[in-house]
């Protein structure tokens, strides 16, 4: 009958069955010296070590009885052979030698073998039925066989602290099995989490760059859809006679204008590609720009923003209350310019020829709320420029990361954009204040 293996017992191999080469060569080896000591037995059953009558043909030890020499010789050979199962059944085979061993000398080898077998691949409470049974069986035996009541005694107390010995040797070999197996365990458990804090710092970096390459991209790239749009549709009026033709000035004035929003895409690309080669050593949170990376755009970049859409030929009212010199701490600035950047891409995607309107404001322990507010168009423009429709998603996991809302949506027939954003509290400056409006 094959043993259960209890639950949460961290013994491999020797439970199951199964083999490596290692044990079975360890295996052999100590079925060879209990062999040995089988073997020695033998000789000295053979050869008698005090002159005393006994079997024909053999001496016998001094007190052991010469019709238990044969059964001893048999009996330990079958214990010394059954030490090949005591990896898949250490409970089972220490009983039966156990057993043996209490009327068999020659068994001694494989007694020792098999009580610190069961006590290292098993709780010490499955091993400890075996070695009382060892124990109370070699009783009869230590109290026949010597001849004094003094060998009698040191005999049992012998026996008994052999056996006792073999199962502490096994206690102390499972509890450092157990221990290198709960070290693997934690090596194994740290690699998986290491696996995966790097696979979710991968995973929030390409959910960065893809943040940064839509910001840039699309920004930039609607402004020249605009202006390519534009010199397109006064084109083909001037070539049907609707409209006047071009003169130089203005095709030259609009490739420019395409020319130069195409070199400013070209270079925060290559900005946002130096950074992913060479790494940001700035901690975050600090204007410290390390390394070859550009400074990234904040607060004060919003009205730079504006007059470019405004230069593109959109029509931009901003309003700013903003403090003198002051700037938020971290990624708030730099998220609030992406907030007023993705507002009014999406207003010239969505409702070209809309008047937009952009407000900024607050300070130090007051926050900052950033809004950007377009008309909503009448019908969708058959001329709509294309987008992947993730912006939103991306600004407002940009905003949730900083500890702030966005909030978007149509209401009265216009569509708002609305972030409210952090901003801790600092040394106070003078307020800036102003409204401007660009545009035709």
């Amino acid at each position: 009958m094959r043993e259960t293996l209890p639950p949460g017992d961290p013994t491999p191999e020797e439970g199951t069955g199964r083999r490596g080469r290692r044990d079975a060569v360890v295996d052999a080896l100590l079925i060879g010296a209990c062999l040995l000591v089988w073997a020695e037995a033998a000789v000295g059953y053979g050869i008698g070590l005090h002159e005393r009558p006994g079997w024909p043909g053999w001496r016998e030890w001094p007190d052991l009885p010469a019709w238990l020499v044969g059964p001893d010789l048999v009996l330990g050979l079958v214990a010394c052979l059954a030490l090949w199962w005591r990896r898949r059944h250490p409970v089972a085979v220490a009983l039966a030698v156990g057993t043996i061993a209490a009327i068999a000398m020659s068994a001694v080898g494989a007694l020792v073998v098999s009580m610190v077998g069961v006590a290292a691949y098993r709780p010490w409470t499955h091993a400890l039925p075996p070695v009382v049974l060892t124990v109370v069986l070699g009783v009869p035996w230590s109290l026949m066989v010597p001849a004094t009541t003094e060998e009698r005694v040191a005999t049992v107390a012998t026996a008994t602290l052999i056996v006792v010995a073999c199962m502490g040797w096994g206690v102390a070999v499972r509890a450092r099995r157990q221990l290198v197996e709960r070290l693997r365990e934690d090596v194994r458990r740290q690699r998986r989490e290491h696996e995966r804090r790097l696979e979710t710092a991968r995973a929030d970096e390409r959910g960065r760059i893809a943040r940064e390459m839509h910001d840039v991209v699309a920004h930039r790239m609607s402004l020249l859809s605009v202006h390519a749009g534009a010199l397109a549709y006064r084109t083909e009026r001037a070539e049907s006679g609707r409209a006047a033709p071009l003169d130089p000035a203005e095709i030259g004035e609009a490739v420019r204008v395409i020319r130069d929003n195409a070199h400013l895409a070209l270079d925060e690309l290559g900005d946002i590609l130096q950074v992913l080669r060479s790494g940001e050593t700035a901690p975050s949170g600090t204007d410290d720009h390390a390394g070859t990376a550009a400074p990234r755009p904040g607060l004060a970049g919003v009205r730079r923003l504006v007059e470019e859409a405004v230069a593109a030929g959109q029509r931009v009212t901003c309003e700013l209350d903003l403090p003198e010199d002051a700037e938020p701490a971290g990624q708030v600035g730099r998220t609030a310019y992406r907030v007023v950047q993705e507002g009014l891409t999406n207003a010239r995607k969505h409702a070209p020829g809309a008047r937009a309107h952009v407000e900024v404001a607050g300070g130090p322990g007051r926050g900052l709320q950033v809004a950007v507010v377009n008309a909503l168009p009448a019908r969708v423009a058959d001329t709509a420029i294309p987008g992947a429709g993730a912006g939103l998603a991306g600004l407002a996991e940009r905003v949730g990361l900083d500890g702030g809302r966005l909030l978007h949506g149509p209401a009265g027939g216009r569509f708002r954009l609305a972030a409210d954003l952090p901003w801790s509290e600092s040394a106070p400056g003078e307020l800036r204040s102003g409204m401007a409006e660009w545009g035709p």
